[in-house]
């Protein structure tokens, strides 16, 4: 597991950019953390590393949005939902096994729909203290 300590917003980004580079199609990312502790600053940074232009935001109400870059981009928050059964209506497994990248905001959440193969980023800090960013990628 890798660990990076972040002090604001834009280095958090730019983490996010150091991840997205590594990124291929079909790779799924679990983020975790607190609200409020940088989970939608990190995407911004992995989609700016896929070529998205703009500024995503989060897709709290919406339950997915969908951003094109060098490949799709899924952002889903899961924040809102009530069930498994929710999110499984969805048809979370057409973003998982497709040709873009899905990143999933409140994983923790929905754990059991995830792939085994699912880049795990968890945040810890909030407000004005540091970012604890730590990264698990699945064995090969």
């Amino acid at each position: 597991m890798n660990a990076t300590v972040t002090h604001s917003a834009d280095a958090t980004e730019a983490a996010g950019e150091g991840l997205g580079r590594t990124l291929a199609a079909g790779d799924v990312v679990g983020l975790c953390g607190e609200l409020g502790a940088g989970k939608t600053c990190f995407v911004r940074g992995v989609a700016r590393a896929l070529g998205v232009e703009g500024r995503p935001v989060s897709p709290t109400f919406t339950l997915i949005n969908e951003y094109r870059g060098v490949r799709p981009v899924y952002h889903v928050d899961a924040y809102r939902v009530e069930s498994l059964a929710e999110l499984a209506a969805l048809g979370l497994e057409e973003y998982f096994d497709g040709d873009g990248v899905t990143l999933v905001e409140w994983a923790d959440a929905m754990r059991a729909l995830l792939p085994a193969r699912t880049i795990w980023v968890r945040i810890e800090g909030v407000g004005d203290e540091p970012r604890t960013i730590s990264v698990c990628r699945p064995p090969a």
